[in-house]
């Protein structure tokens, strides 16, 4: 059999936060791939949106409305996909949430808040599928991969910005634990670091002429970041082309970091 590492079918993706930004960015790039794709999310318009949006792509999409701040939405949406699907190849950990204030100003459910999201549903999310493809494991069906959306935050310090930049720092190390541990599996995981990326998140920093001017022209690429550019980087990682890849921290900015 030709060996064709991108090559998605029979596959099946999802995508937590998948109605927009980044993770509609992936979804597609999934789908076109040919994978079957999950998505979450809970606005109902942009769900809509997003599923017209991939079917254009072709292949079965599945939309779910899942609140990821509770543990039991998490652990019946992982069922409800299974059920619809049969399996998990790959699972791609995205929603998230900001929190922006003065840190002496941060409350505890602020702060709370932003750890339930972006940490404590990683974790919820990533032990239901784990569960799942162990058990393909023992049954002969080794395989699988997990992608946590990071960001630069979790290198860069910024002010304002404590509890998103310490939950997304927090995720990497359960990255490198999960790589290590599932290894053996064939399982892997790693996580991926955007930099500024346009999406609901930023609306406001985009329209900001002085962000602009002293932040965005810093990017070597001298551009935004768009959901588009998160496509291929979740194909590679759905797919057997990363096969020997796993417990990275892939960093997607424009050569924001570095320069």
């Amino acid at each position: 059999m030709t060996f064709k590492p991108f090559d998605l079918t029979g596959k099946v993706a999802l995508v937590t936060g998948g109605n927009g930004g980044i993770g509609l960015g992936m979804a597609e790039g999934l789908a076109a791939a040919g994978a079957k794709v999950a998505i979450w999310g809970q606005n109902p318009a942009k769900n809509a949106e997003a599923e017209a949006t991939l079917k254009t792509l072709g292949g079965e999409v599945l939309v779910q409305s899942v609140d990821v701040s509770r543990e039991d939405a998490v652990c019946a949406g992982i069922a409800a996909t299974l059920a619809h699907f049969g399996r998990i190849d790959f699972c791609a950990a995205n929603a998230g949430i900001g929190g922006g204030a003065p840190f002496h100003e941060q409350t505890t459910e602020g702060w709370r808040r932003v750890m339930t999201v972006n940490l404590d549903a990683v974790f919820w999310t990533f032990r239901e599928v784990a569960k799942h493809m162990l058990a393909r494991a023992e049954a002969g069906d080794a395989g699988g991969s997990l992608l946590v959306t990071s960001s630069t935050s979790a290198i860069d310090g910024a002010p304002a910005n404590e509890a998103y930049s310490t939950s997304k720092t927090a995720v990497l190390g359960l990255i490198r634990g999960l790589a290590v541990e599932y290894a053996r599996y064939g399982i892997r995981a790693n996580a991926v670091l955007p930099g500024w990326i346009r999406s609901d998140m930023t609306a406001k920093l985009q329209a900001w002429d002085k962000f602009n001017d002293k932040v965005i022209s810093r990017v070597p690429m001298r551009r935004w970041g768009n959901r588009d550019d998160f496509a291929g980087i979740a194909v590679y990682l759905a797919s057997d082309a990363s096969r020997f890849h796993t417990g990275d921290s892939i960093v997607i900015d424009g050569g924001y970091t570095i320069y």
